[in-house]
This record gives C-alpha cells, structure tokens and sequence, in this order.
C-alpha cells in the first residue's frame, strides 16, 4: 500500500512540477556555414549542426555564451535557443534577442519566421548598437503554450547573449526559469486530479481499518 501512496504523490507533484517554469533550452553545434539566404535555412543548418553537440536547460537567459556555459570552443557555432513559455491570457508582447552571430540568424515564433538577418551581428551588450539584435514587436498572442526559437552562426569570439520579453506597456525582462511558466496541458490536469484521487482512497482505506 505504501507503494500505490508515493505512485501517487509522484504523479500529483509531477503534473504540479511540470508547469512551474518556463523551459529554456541552449544547445550548441559545430558549422563552419557563411551567412544563409532564408531563415528556413538557417533553422536547417542549425538544426543539423546541433545533433550530437552540446545542450542543457538554463535557469535564466543573460549573458549565455557556448564557452561560458559549456567551456567549449568560440569559433564555427551554431546556436539554438528554443524556449517554451505560456500565457494564462491572451495578450501583445514583443521580444528581443542581443546576440553574437557573424554569419546572421533567424528567429521563429510558433514555428513561423518572424526575423530574419544576414550581417555580422554582434549587439554589445546595448540594444542600440545597430545590427546587433533582433526585435520582434507587437505580437498577438492567445492564451496558452508558445515557443520562441532563435537560430545563429557564429564565426569567433563568442560573446554573451541575452533574450527578453515584454508585455505591451510593460519594461523588458530576460527570460528565467520563473518567468511565463507554460500552461499545463488538459492531460497534466487529469494526472493531477487522477494522483490525488489514488491518496484520497488510500486515505479513506486507512481510515476504515482503523
């Protein structure tokens, strides 16, 4: 019986556990690719120089870089950054991304290309610096799940990047792990409440013997 007990607390903290934070996920290849002509084929290359390279999950996303986080090389990088957020209400945000791609990038929002720039960017650190970033304003967003993903090539010298949101009228922030955490989807509800019903009966059980 103890067993069914932690099978089911398990359950109910991990339908809980799941949408506590948003999901940043960095992952590094290698490439040696000059500057691509469309984003679909920066996502392309991208995606293909990522496998078998290097990934982990950030707890923020400021001042990241592929030697800072994985103490690996700084020349011929290929970036992705995919990160999953979720809004309770539908709303306008804007993004943007200070990075360090020689060979340009692309941004997806949802899967669809909302960024696209070919020159050697490098922001900085100041969003002012011309061609260093990328801005994506004014999207209208529905409630729910989304994902923003942000491909790039990277020659040398690795710099720190950084990504941030903001909701209309409000300052930018960078994306952290307690940020725009995603919404849990109607199957996590249901282990929730599945989990909870198999402590609640163990309880009851517990109580009739007694």
């Amino acid at each position: 019986m103890k067993s069914i007990k932690f099978a089911a607390v398990a359950l109910a903290l991990a339908a809980i556990g799941s949408s506590n934070a948003a999901v940043i996920t960095f992952q590094t290849g290698s490439s040696g690719a000059g500057p691509l002509v469309t984003a679909d084929d920066y996502r392309s290359v991208v995606d293909a120089a990522v496998v078998g390279g290097h990934s982990t999950v950030l707890g923020s996303y400021d001042n990241v870089s592929n030697n800072s986080i994985f103490g690996a090389g700084t020349t011929n990088i290929a970036f992705k950054s995919t990160i999953d957020f979720g809004l309770s209400a539908a709303g306008t945000y804007s993004f943007r991304a200070g990075v360090d791609f020689g060979r340009g990038g692309a941004v997806f929002l949802d899967g669809s290309a909302v960024a696209l720039n070919t020159n050697d960017m490098w922001w900085n650190y100041d969003y002012n610096t011309a061609n260093g970033s990328f801005l994506i304003n004014n999207q209208a967003l529905s409630a729910g799940n989304h994902t923003l993903t942000i491909y790039g090539l990277e020659g040398c010298c690795d710099g720190g990047q950084q990504v941030q949101y903001a909701a209309a009228g409000n300052a930018f922030q960078s994306f952290s792990a307690n940020t725009l955490a995603p919404v849990p989807e109607p199957e996590t509800y249901a282990m929730l409440l599945g989990g909870l019903a198999l402590v609640g009966g163990y309880a009851r059980r517990r109580n009739n013997k007694a």
